[in-house]
């Protein structure tokens, strides 16, 4: 069985619910569950929205991460979605979630995913200030 068991980008509300639900295993010790949502500043600067997009390899740039992961890593189960679109303060932009024999390998495994994911998975977000001007900012970093 595959232990990459949910991957995507999309334009709807993420479930942690299904998140969890997707890296259930009875051979896991630990699971862990990343949840990024949308904070009200970045750097000193009042935040109102996001708005996030993905160049149309960002599955398959995503799915490359999700097996480097699970293969450093012993991996049970693994899943990672992020949300694209207009999100507001508190809107939930992505979740990653490991499940591994032990918690130390699953709060690394997890670690790595949602850095690898944030520095190599084509994703952008423009956010917009409470004083009207906007920046764009590379998940890409």
């Amino acid at each position: 069985m595959d232990v990459i068991r949910l991957l995507g980008i999309r334009d709807s509300a993420l479930s942690v619910d299904e998140v969890f639900g997707a890296i259930g295993d009875h051979a896991a010790g630990g699971s862990t569950i990343f949840v990024g949502t949308v904070r009200d500043q970045d750097h000193g600067k009042p935040v109102t929205l996001l708005s996030y997009s993905a160049h149309p390899s960002a599955e398959d740039e995503l799915r490359r991460v999700a097996e480097k992961v699970a293969a450093d890593f012993p991996v049970t189960a693994l899943a990672a979605v992020h949300r694209v679109g207009d999100l507001r303060l508190g809107d939930i932009a992505v979740i990653v979630a490991v499940a591994c024999p032990h918690r130390g390998e699953a709060f690394e495994a997890s670690r790595r995913l949602i850095d690898d994911l944030k520095s190599e998975v084509p994703i952008w977000k423009n956010q917009l200030f409470a004083d009207g001007s906007a920046e764009w900012v590379g998940a890409c970093e």
